[in-house]
């Protein structure tokens, strides 16, 4: 995760003439925007903001398979209908094909979760 930080402390707030109302709202703003920029020093980092420069994963791309390559294609013996074994193999190499790129999607998710996570 892309740990360098951007963002410029934000100074104290003045103490003297400032209306209270407007030291309360000051405070709370800066308050929360050290908190999403994470220098606060929040133990757990839970309100912490991912920034798009954190997460670092390519685009997945054009899925490889766009359409079954198994017609459904077999013939008929003594009343029962059998799958032909040239669709049946394309019927096996298209689902390790879906089951490859699943895998590959999966481990991108997981990456990108962690990358968000802070992982």
């Amino acid at each position: 995760m892309d740990k360098k930080i951007r963002f410029t402390g934000i100074p104290e707030l003045p103490q003297k003439d400032i209306p209270a109302w407007q030291t309360g709202v000051l405070g709370a703003i800066k308050e929360d925007v050290e908190l999403l920029i994470g220098q606060r020093g929040e133990a757990d980092g839970n309100s912490k903001a991912v920034t798009q420069g954190a997460v670092t994963l390519p685009e997945l791309g054009t899925q490889s398979m766009q359409q079954v390559s198994a017609k459904g294609n077999g013939f008929s013996h003594s009343g029962d209908d059998i799958a032909g074994l040239d669709d049946y193999v394309k019927l096996i190499t298209d689902v390790q094909t879906l089951a490859n790129d699943l895998k590959y999607t999966r481990d991108t998710l997981n990456a990108l979760i962690k990358q968000i996570k802070g992982n």
